[in-house]
This record gives C-alpha cells, structure tokens and sequence, in this order.
C-alpha cells in the first residue's frame, strides 16, 4: 500500500505548468532513468512496457510506472515531464536476495540465467521476496520444464541463517512431482572395482535429486571409495544423461559416471599443521603399521579421527582439505592437510520433545552438556545408548523409541539449540 500511495502522490506533483490536465498527451524527446545505474535503460523501458516516440497521458505513464512497482525490485518512483524529456526518479530495493535452485533438473549458470533475463529484463539473478519479478521466475521455470514432459508445481522459499528471521536468498524448487537421482551408468570401472563403485550407484539411485549439488556429490562418493582402496589419484566426473524419466508419481534424473582409476598408490606419510587438536604422533602410530600396504581402512580412519576430535570441541564450520603429493617412481602418496576449523559453536538450549514430564526430568538428569559448554556432537549421538546403560528406568522405558535430532545452530551468535524427539514405534 505503501508503494501505491507513493506513486500516486509523485504523479499528482507534475507540473501544471506543463500539463494544465491529466488527459493532456504528449511526445517526450528522450525518456531517462535516473537512480538505478544496474539496470539499463531498455531493460527499464521494456519492463514499463514503454516504447520511445509513443504519444502518452499522465493516466498512460502512471499505469507503465506501476509495472515498475508491481515488479518488487524498486522501493519508490516518481516521474516527470519537464516540457521535453520524461524523467523517472527511481529507488532500487534493498531487499534482492541471490536465487538458488534445489531440485530443478535444469542447468544453473549463465545460460539458464541469460535466458531468464531475455523473459524478464528485471532478472540479474536476483529477486524481490514478492512481485511480478519473482512470480515471473516462477512461470519460467514452470514453463521450462514443461517443454522436458514434467508438468510441476514450483515454488520460491525464502531462506537464511538457522537463528535468524533474516532473508538471505531466495530457493526456487518443485514441490511435486517427487524428483530422484534415477539410473547411474559407469564407465571406466575395472573388474576389481566393479562391486563397489556399482554399491555406490545402488545407493545413489532414488535419492532426492539436488540441482547444483548431485553431481558432485556423486564423484566424491565414488572417489572417496576409490582413494579408500589406493587409488590416490582416482577422478570422475558425473553429467546428466538423457531426457528426464516421468513416472507416476516421480520424476528421476539418469547420470553417467565416467571414472578415471589412475594406479595403486602405497601410503607414505600424513602431515598435520602444528596446531591441529589431533597429534602429529597419533596419526603416525595409525599409519605405521601400514607402510607398504594398502591404505583405505587406515586413511579412513585418520579422516574420521580429525573430524571428530574437531566436531567434539564445538567446531561445527570445521573442514579440512587434503593434499595429495606422489612419489611415482615410489608409487607412495603422501598427504599434507589443511585445516580451517571455523569458530567454536556452545550449547544454548534443549528441548526434549514429545516425551511426558516425568520422562524429560528422568533424561535432563542424566544430560551432561550444559548451556556454554562446547557443542559436542558426539555426545549428543550417543547420549540416548549412554543414559540407557547407566539407568535401567531409561532402559525400560525408551525400549521401542525412535530419537530425532535437530541441532539448530546460528552462524552469528555460535549458539546451538538442540531438539531431541521421541516417538515411540509401533
């Protein structure tokens, strides 16, 4: 409402002076922007409809000024004819949020981009939270997967921060049908890797399909496998194959996997920065009965070993990179490690969930981690197994109980809430 008046209040200023009445016409010489330099002036033009050398009213332009507002990118708009130019003072919003797709089977970038711009001139790859703009988006892509057979039902959500009422991007994704990975085709596979890489693809299949994350996350899944086994070097690289798959009730997507296996590798050494919570001497111990052999069991467990050591003292944003170094004429890998543990997260608060208060005081007198301490998930995952063996009531009562867990941790405050949920099985 706000707008409107707005619009309304700027298109009663213009000067009398030069338009003694509201259904006066005239033929401005040159239509001009000013306020909104991202945008250029035929992107502005085309999105108010408005066509240079065209005869227009006051009534004319206030209805193209509305197609500017009604688009959700602008906060104010006035306008005025000063006898020989029509002059629009525009005011860009603040609130554009950056797009993401979650479930799309189209392919995001610059192309996919261009094309929604060529619809909707407005589109930089942003939109508002409301308005033409993103309705527009939304029949696009609406529209686009209608040409590949798959009639949906898409939908934008807002999304930000966990802890956060703050909107930070806008996800666009198909709330039905249900969209799979569907079949997954190696290639490059040899025989002695054959049942493995195919358990990973078994897996993979009918899992819920991520735009601009399957594919991704389908190579490291397989390499993960392939560096488990000595393939230090292993690479693949997963693409969509064929038309999307229209079933009854879902849609799946086929991939192709094209592997590259490289050679075994034998495992050298694994070097840690000085500061790293985990011991240069402890991993030096897990590997030294290995030297020589094959590495996957040992190299897994010195990952693993990082990770929870680091996730146990509250570094929740923690990631580690490795950097693989071989020795070919050896067939030895080496790995240094880098490691960006990220800020500590501490415990705020927790909720048990759908349990009767006798059963949550019986369980927060055997909860141990309390609000300030770090945020150990390990502790968390292993709580329920914990409290059941040193509390035979526990024990009794939670026989049958499945547990939930929903850790909501603010990226800003690094305070976690944890929801623990219980439902009993039938």
């Amino acid at each position: 409402m706000r707008r409107i008046v707005c619009l309304l209040i700027a298109a009663l200023a213009v000067s009398h002076a030069t338009l003694t009445a509201v259904a006066q016409k005239f033929i401005p010489k040159t239509i001009q922007f000013k306020g909104a330099p991202e945008y250029s002036d035929q992107e502005l033009l085309t999105a108010a409809n408005l066509k240079k050398g065209t005869v227009l009213t006051y009534a004319e332009t206030n209805d193209h000024s509305k197609l500017l507002m009604d688009s959700g990118v602008f906060d104010g708009l006035t306008f005025k004819f000063d006898g020989v130019d029509l002059i629009f003072q525009i005011k860009v919003s603040p609130q554009l949020y950056s797009v993401h797709f979650e479930n799309l089977p189209l392919i995001p970038g610059s192309e996919l981009d261009a094309k929604i711009h060529d619809r909707l001139p407005l589109y930089h790859g942003k939109v508002p939270a409301e308005g033409t703009l993103l309705q527009g988006v939304i029949d696009f892509l609406g529209q686009s997967l209608a040409t590949q057979g798959i009639h949906s039902t898409v939908i934008a959500t807002p999304s930000g921060a966990l802890g956060s009422s703050k909107v930070t991007s806008m996800t666009f994704s198909i709330a039905s049908p249900t969209v799979r990975i569907g079949p997954i085709r190696l290639q490059g596979v040899s025989p002695p890797m054959q049942a493995k890489i195919s358990r990973v693809a078994d897996r993979s299949t009918g899992t819920p399909f991520d735009t601009e994350n399957t594919a991704t996350n389908l190579e490291h899944a397989i390499t993960s496998v392939y560096a488990d086994e000595g393939y230090a070097a292993a690479k693949a690289h997963a693409e969509r194959s064929g038309d999307p798959i229209n079933g009854a009730d879902a849609v799946d997507i086929a991939y192709r996997v094209t592997v590259d296996e490289g050679r075994l590798y034998k495992l050298g050494t694994i070097r840690l920065p000085a500061d790293s919570l985990v011991a240069q001497a402890e991993i030096d111990k897990m590997i030294s009965g290995q030297a020589g052999g094959v590495k996957g069991p040992t190299i897994r467990g010195v990952w693993a070993l990082i990770s929870s050591r680091y996730h146990s003292k509250g570094y929740i944003d923690f990631a580690m990179t490795q950097h693989p170094e071989f020795n070919e004429a050896a067939g030895v890998v080496d790995y240094s490690v880098d490691i960006n543990p990220g800020p500590v997260y501490h415990m705020a608060l927790l909720k048990f969930d759908n349990v009767s208060d006798e059963l949550r005081k019986l369980l927060m007198r055997n909860w141990q981690m309390f609000p300030g301490d770090p945020f150990d998930e390990s502790y968390v995952s292993g709580f329920i197994a914990k409290a059941q063996t040193s509390d035979p009531v526990l024990m009794r009562t939670l026989a049958g109980v499945k547990v939930s867990y929903n850790v909501q941790a603010d990226p800003m405050s690094h305070d976690v809430n944890l929801i623990i949920r219980m439902e009993r099985v039938h």
